[in-house]
């Protein structure tokens, strides 16, 4: 026995041993893509030498004798850190994921190819300005430089992952740039599915209903829609396609994750110390590392420092000495879905308002790991690209003898949005900023400027010329053989909305509705936000002047202003009626939330229980009134609606039918449905987290979700790579943490602020930036991680400036020379 026992802990110390040896083995390999921050180059491609100064928070401060050798060192920089992340950021626009991953990304690929996003980016490259080609082709140079490092000196593949997945790296180009701000237009744009959603759901409910499901933000001009059905030729199949799990290498937002964001400004005499201020908190889908990257680039007309996006050589929100600018997703309804009738006797035709036209058609080969092959046949028509029924639902509203093509601003092969933003950063004055303002095409944006004589505010990006007589004004499909629902061109920019130096001294936009104006100059009919607006409002009146510090606490908050609005609605016949019952029953564990609730004043901090009893309810009650009407479709509305549920319990236009469950006989309340909802909540939060509801905490739900695209979901990887945090906040707080809507875990924090800059136009050295990970994208650097920990305890960094503070600690200085 003693023996065996022997040789049995000989066996397990020998394979302690041999693990030890290959995690070694692996830590030495991948860790030889760590770059060395004090490490010189000699290098093609400059000029002259150029420094990169990267501070104690790893930000890198960029000194060049020319401006094209900033670009060149920036490209270097973003290469050294996030190489991965860029070259994934172009497979995807390419449309060549699934030359890596295999078939679990050629739906990606396939919808990707017929946008025909990559292709269209190539052809802008000539319609930029030759500052804008020249910096495009220094940037190129600077990532192509680091790339040639890491072949040349066996430098870990550039990046740990290129270890598990292909370790080709093509060299990067000028388009790829390009094709990186059309990646970022898809990404915030959502009126394609919105259009479909509301088109499904007006099969299924009269006019009035629909207004109460889909509303439109209050104070807008109403105007009746026909119903959907009515427009077609014949009638749409409808349906219910099951819902499928979101790929996190998806780059198609479902409609709520389209984008996000706040931004407000102070003129100076609404500022304590007497400079402008700005705030700005762009929101985007959380990924590990994040996608912005923070910069400092010193050029011929002085410095300019804020949030770069790996692969674009410019600072798209930040500020130099004169100028401060942010922006916020201007929710311009952009795309249009088209029903291209085809010509029965030749289905290479369509009616085009003006005859049969042929189809513009070509194919493109797909190549995927492992398999096959694959050749799709791309078309498009005077409208758009034509996409498949089986994205986004299309099928269901596609009436036979049609195929959906769509209009979208972005799909221009003249988008000069990248000499846009390379002036606007460069720009010593509002004014100028504007009119730089002109060439950006898409996505389209509010810009929020501030400099030493006052603010603006100005929407930048193309705007379709509509028909007045526009069947659905763009909210639905409409048929594109009557020319009234094709677009007439853009607008010119003269029309965009501009707001300057208000005479109150404040400007702010949380994605709200931003004009009264009627179709078609309403900009848009769908917006991102109801109520944080008024939140800002709140706060904004609570000082006659405003500095850094009351900035912040404003882009901090916490408090729901649609739980303080829904709260007393829904629980209005709830509070304070029931009679006394026992410990440990349902009725008990309902009167206990209820006196919490009673007593919240709708702050969604982490460490309560209040928030998650919250927004647990509202998500059961908003389904338990919309199950029976919709079925399946229900499971769209993955998120409750404010303004729904008001209308609702306040029973507006008869929204109130709402809570009569229709598969019963009995007439059920909307006290009923409330008080059930509520139960049925309770008891699941209790499997849960237990019976003690003082111990349960919103922050245990409502986790930041900063997971690696990749390797987030592989196992035992993912405790390496993904970055999961307890955070306060929620859907509708100005400090903004959108939750996932759909199970499981339908509270996780998977959209939100991941970038936060605050600039002080009397002290701009004191102005101050975070984003919510860290510079690097190597699992194994410590700035994979460092600023998370400021970002989510609501704490930022220096965004000086002064080129003595960045040296000052820094962690390493490194010198590129020309060879």
């Amino acid at each position: 026995m003693f023996t065996a026992f022997r040789w049995l802990t000989r066996i397990f110390v020998g394979l302690l041993a041999l693990t030890a040896f290959a995690l070694i083995i692996a830590y030495f390999f991948l860790s030889r893509s760590l770059p060395d921050y004090a490490e010189d180059f000699t290098l093609d491609g400059i000029s002259a030498e150029v420094e990169i100064v990267r501070n104690n928070a790893n930000v890198p401060h960029i000194f060049g004798a020319s401006d094209d050798d900033v670009y060149f060192a920036l490209g270097f920089a973003h290469a050294q850190d996030r190489l991965w992340q860029m070259t994934m950021l172009r497979r995807t626009v390419q449309g060549r994921l699934s030359e890596v991953f295999g078939e679990r990304t050629l739906k990606i690929d396939e919808l990707m190819r017929r946008y025909d996003l990559y292709p269209l980016a190539s052809q802008s490259f000539d319609a930029q300005d030759d500052a804008t080609r020249a910096a495009l082709e220094a940037y190129a140079r600077g990532v192509n430089a680091w790339i040639g490092e890491v072949n040349a000196k066996a430098r870990g593949r550039g990046a740990p992952e290129f270890f598990f997945f292909s370790n080709e790296i093509a060299a990067w180009q000028p388009a790829d740039s390009l094709a990186l701000i059309k990646l970022m237009a898809l990404q915030l744009s959502g009126h394609l599915e919105s259009e479909v959603l509301r088109a499904r759901t007006s099969l299924l409910l009269p006019e009035a209903r629909l207004r109460d499901i889909l509303p439109d933000a209050p104070g807008t001009s109403v105007t009746a829609l026909p119903d959907y059905a009515s427009l077609m030729p014949s009638p749409p199949p409808g349906g219910f396609p099951q819902r499928v799990a979101q790929d996190p290498l998806s780059p198609f937002p479902e409609a709520p994750f389209t984008g996000a964001s706040n931004a407000w400004a102070a003129a100076p005499g609404r500022s304590a110390a007497g400079g402008a201020l700005l705030a700005n908190d762009p929101h985007l889908g959380f990924t590990a590392p994040t996608l912005w990257y923070l910069a400092r680039l010193e050029f011929a007309s002085g410095g300019v420092i804020g949030a770069t996006i790996p692969g674009i050589p410019a600072v798209m929100i930040g500020r130099s000495e004169a100028l401060g600018w942010g922006v916020t997703s201007a929710y311009l309804d952009d795309q249009d879905v088209v029903m291209e009738r085809i010509n029965p006797d030749n289905n290479q035709q369509y009616a085009s308002g003006a005859g049969w036209k042929e189809f513009e058609t070509r194919r493109s080969i797909i190549t995927v790991k492992d398999k096959d092959p694959v050749t799709i046949t791309l078309r498009w028509s005077d409208a758009g690209p034509v996409l498949p029924g089986s994205h986004y639902n299309l099928a269901t509203v596609t009436p036979p003898g049609h195929v959906a093509a769509l209009s979208w601003t972005a799909l221009s092969a003249q988008d000069t949005s990248m000499t846009a933003a390379l002036r606007i950063m460069k720009a010593r004055s509002i004014p100028e900023a504007l009119e730089a303002g002109r060439l950006h095409i898409a996505p389209a944006q509010n810009l929020m400027l501030a400099d030493s004589d006052g603010i603006a505010l100005q929407l930048i990006g193309v705007v379709p010329n509509r028909n007045p007589a526009h069947e659905t004004q763009g909210r639905m499909p409409a048929t594109g053989d009557k020319l009234q629902n094709r677009w007439a061109g853009m607008q010119d920019y003269s029309r965009n909305l501009r707001v300057m130096n208000p005479s109150s001294g404040l400007l702010g936009n949380t994605n709200n509705k931003t004009t009264d104006a009627p179709f078609p100059d309403n900009i848009s009919a769908t917006w991102g936000d109801t109520h944080r607006i008024q939140r800002w409002l709140t706060l904004m009146k609570t000082r006659e002047v405003h500095t850094r510090e009351s900035f912040i606490e404003a882009q901090l908050d916490t408090v729901s202003p649609i739980a303080r609005a829904v709260l007393p609605l829904i629980g209005a016949d709830l509070w304070f009626t029931g009679t006394p019952s026992a410990e440990g029953t349902p009725e008990h564990l309902r009167e206990r939330a209820l006196q919490l609730l009673a007593e919240w004043n709708g702050e969604m901090n982490e460490h309560l229980p209040e928030p998650l009893i919250y927004a647990a309810w509202v998500r059961t009650l908003q389904d338990r009134l919309i199950r029976d009407e919709l079925g399946p479709l229900a499971d769209a509305y993955t998120h409750a609606d404010p303004v729904f549920l008001e209308r609702v319990f306040r029973n507006t236009d008869g929204a109130a039918s709402w809570c009569d469950i229709l598969q019963s006989a009995a007439i059920e309340t909307c006290t009923d449905i409330s008080r059930i909802a509520l139960d049925e909540t309770l008891l699941r939060l209790s499997e849960q987290y237990g019976p003690q509801i003082e111990t349960w905490r919103w922050g245990d739900a409502h986790q930041a979700t900063h997971d690696h695209p990749v390797m987030g979901s592989v196992p035992f990887l993912r405790y390496f790579v993904n970055l999961r945090q307890s955070t306060s906040g929620g859907d509708s707080t100005l400090m903004r943490g959108l939750t996932k809507g759909t199970d499981p875990d339908p509270f996780l924090n998977v959209h939100g602020a991941g970038y936060r800059g605050v600039y002080d136009f009397a002290d701009p050295d004191s102005s101050v930036f975070i984003t919510s990970t860290g510079q690097s994208g190597h699992p194994l650097s410590r700035h994979y991680d460092d600023l998370g920990v400021l970002w989510r305890r609501g704490e930022y960094i220096p965004m000086s400036l002064d080129p003595e503070l960045a040296r000052a600690a820094a962690v390493g200085i490194t010198h590129l020379r020309p060879r």
